[in-house]
Order: structure tokens, then C-alpha cells, then sequence
């Protein structure tokens, strides 16, 4: 046996104790732990605002989309009638936009690939209305800068593809054209 003197038990229970206040005099006592537990839940707090804050920016920029759109469909009939006129940069002007917002996808015309889309766009040409507006002139001076054959825009029908495209016939559009 290890301990068999009273004297060694005394010691013995001397030095439990002693390590005992030792480490709770060393211990911080949970603090660090419940201030971790403070952060957490504080970061957790900003994250659910900050959640809270696009969402409602969310809701807003949808808002304001939708307003913009039945403004444009409004508005579609006036850039329509310009470019009849004979101005077709009128027509294209008017939904322009930053980074390419306010043009139509012009390659989904049979006939229009994405270089000859390009130089639509040099042209100052991105909506399905200008391509709709276009004049026997505008179209032969086009023809001439995209290098192609006399006739080519009106033989592959651009006009009427772009007609059904603006209106939203996409099911007549591939039906016939596909």
C-alpha cells in the first residue's frame, strides 16, 4: 500500500485540496465559453437582419421590375411607330439600357448568328421592333455592311420572325421556322 501513515494520508488530502483551489483559481470559470456563446449569437442576430434587409431589397427590385415592364409594354407601341417613320435608331434608342439590359435575343432569328448578331448591335439594331421597322433602303444598306446577297434579310423573313418574337408567339415561331 501506497499511503500508511496518518501523516501521509494528512498530505495527501492536503494536496487534493490544494490542487483543487488551484484550479479554480486558474479556471476562468465558464466566461470564455459563455462570451463565445455572446458573439455567436450576436453574429447570428446581424446575419438574420442583414438576411431581412436584402429580402426586403428583394421585394423591391421585383417591384419595381414589374413596373418597368408594364411601363415598356405601354411605351413598345411608340418606338414602334418611330422606326415606321423611317428612324430606326429612335426605335432602338428608346429601351436601351446599361450592360445590354432593354435588347431582345436577336439569334433566335433563323438567318442571324451570333457575329451577324454583333454587327446588328454596331449597327445600333437589338430589339425584334427595329428589325420590324426596317425599310426596303435600311435593309439593302444593311445587307451591303453584312456582307450578304441582295434580298437575303426579306427571303429568310426576319421581319415576320422578329413580329411573332416581340409578340411572345415562340411556339408559332419554332413551329414554323425550326
Amino acid at each position: 500500500m501506497l499511503f500508511s501513515t496518518p501523516t501521509q494520508f494528512a498530505v495527501l488530502a492536503l494536496c487534493l485540496v490544494a490542487g483543487w483551489l488551484f484550479g479554480l483559481a486558474s479556471a476562468p470559470g465558464g466566461r470564455k465559453w459563455r462570451d463565445r456563446l455572446i458573439a455567436e449569437e450576436a453574429a447570428h442576430k446581424a446575419t438574420r437582419e442583414e438576411i431581412a434587409t436584402r429580402d426586403a431589397r428583394l421585394r423591391e427590385l421585383e417591384r419595381d421590375r414589374e413596373r418597368w415592364e408594364t411601363d415598356r409594354a405601354r411605351t413598345s407601341a411608340a418606338p414602334v411607330a418611330a422606326a415606321a417613320a423611317g428612324t430606326t435608331a429612335a426605335a432602338t434608342s428608346g429601351r436601351g439600357g446599361w450592360f445590354g439590359w432593354g435588347r431582345d435575343n436577336l439569334s433566335r432569328i433563323r438567318g442571324i448568328d451570333e457575329p451577324t448578331e454583333t454587327a446588328l448591335r454596331g449597327e445600333g439594331i437589338k430589339t425584334y421592333a427595329a428589325i420590324e421597322a426596317l425599310t426596303p433602303e435600311e435593309e439593302a444598306r444593311l445587307e451591303d455592311k453584312l456582307g450578304f446577297g441582295r434580298g437575303r434579310i426579306a427571303q429568310q423573313q426576319w421581319r415576320e420572325q422578329a413580329a411573332m418574337l416581340r409578340e411572345g408567339r415562340d411556339d408559332d415561331h419554332a413551329s414554323r421556322w425550326n
